[in-house]
């Protein structure tokens, strides 16, 4: 197959690019060249800001391919001119949204199943702080998903949406499972707010790879959304004594008054998966409708951690105030 990616570089849609062209694909990227490249030279690279609609229909020119996979689509507008540019020059586009789609309703139960999708939706937090702009998030990932909807039933736009939770990657660019190994590895305590402490239903990257290519190769969920995520659930406790684990070290959580920690500015860095905004995502449909499959977490963190082993990424700014937060745990045992 000949596939387009937009994007390609960071993290998703890096690895998809390596997994098609080992399955002898031929594959195109579309992307603004700002990210260092490690992709084979077997890949076409086209270079321009998808913002501006005139790079995109600059840089594609007449081509066509037998499938489009969107990892960077955020906006109503870019929905509105990719829909136009890729009409009839394409047999399936691929969508990455998020479970924040569900997030921005009023009263969906967890965790979420793709009938959850349609209700009442929140009104917006105030404006300028870290809650509004996850609500803006998940409000345009859904208009995104409006836009290709509708572009369906008028006229047979193949697209497919998948629903992504929070992804555990080893090239996770914000670093968020990374802030508990160096965490872990220190020997001191986690810190983590005292609320809200929802349950952790994540998905490893590699799989979402796995399953656009199978949706790709059987033309899979057209016209349809489809949930992607991990089989178990886990507390946060239970997932950081996993990690612990394959660490070999132990776990400790210390649990704060979020006010505090907020105050501090240690959210959400000390405790990523703590957040309001994590979503928790039934992946029933995409079993047993598609066949997807899913990596155990416990093997999935093992090969995460071992990357980290080889290849560590530089710490965040925020482990900078490590002596701090551990000052809060030693006041709060006190």
């Amino acid at each position: 197959m000949n596939i387009l990616i937009i994007g390609g570089t960071r993290n998703l849609g890096h690895d998809l690019a390596h997994l098609l062209i080992d399955g002898g694909h031929r594959v195109t990227t579309f992307n603004r060249g700002r990210t260092r490249d490690e992709l084979p030279e077997a890949v076409e690279r086209l270079h321009g800001d998808r913002t501006i609609p005139d790079d995109l229909v600059k840089a594609l020119g007449s081509r066509s391919f037998d499938a489009v996979v969107d990892t960077t689509l955020y906006k109503q507008t870019e929905a509105e001119a990719i829909t136009r540019l890729l009409r009839d020059r394409m047999g399936q586009y691929i969508f990455l949204s998020s479970g924040q789609v569900y997030l921005v309703r009023e009263g969906a139960p967890r965790p979420f199943t793709e009938d959850n999708y349609d209700g009442l939706l929140m009104p917006a937090p105030v404006a300028d702080t870290f809650n509004f702009t996850e609500w803006e998030y998940g409000m345009d990932k859904r208009r995104c998903e409006d836009v290709l909807r509708a572009a369906w039933e008028r006229e047979q736009f193949p697209y497919t949406t998948l629903r992504l939770p929070m992804v555990n990657s080893e090239r996770d660019h914000f670093h968020r499972l990374y802030n508990y190994v160096l965490r872990l590895d220190d020997g001191g305590a986690i810190l983590a707010p005292s609320t809200p402490n929802y349950p952790l239903r994540h998905v490893y990257g590699k799989d979402i790879g796995r399953a656009i290519i199978h949706l790709l190769t059987t033309r899979g969920g057209i016209g349809t959304a489809i949930n992607l995520s991990q089989d178990e659930t886990y507390s946060l406790e239970a997932f950081l004594t996993l990690l612990g684990a394959v660490m070999d070290v132990r776990a400790e959580i210390v649990r704060v008054p979020r006010a505090r920690l907020e105050a501090d500015g240690f959210l959400p860095d000390c405790s990523p998966f703590s957040e309001r905004w994590m979503s928790e995502l039934d992946n029933t449909y995409s079993k047993t409708a598609f066949g997807i499959t899913y990596t155990p977490v416990s093997t999935y963190l093992k090969a995460i951690v071992a990357h980290y082993r080889t290849t560590p990424p530089p710490p965040p700014r925020s482990y900078r105030r490590r002596k701090t937060e551990l000052s809060v745990i030693v006041d709060k045992i006190d």
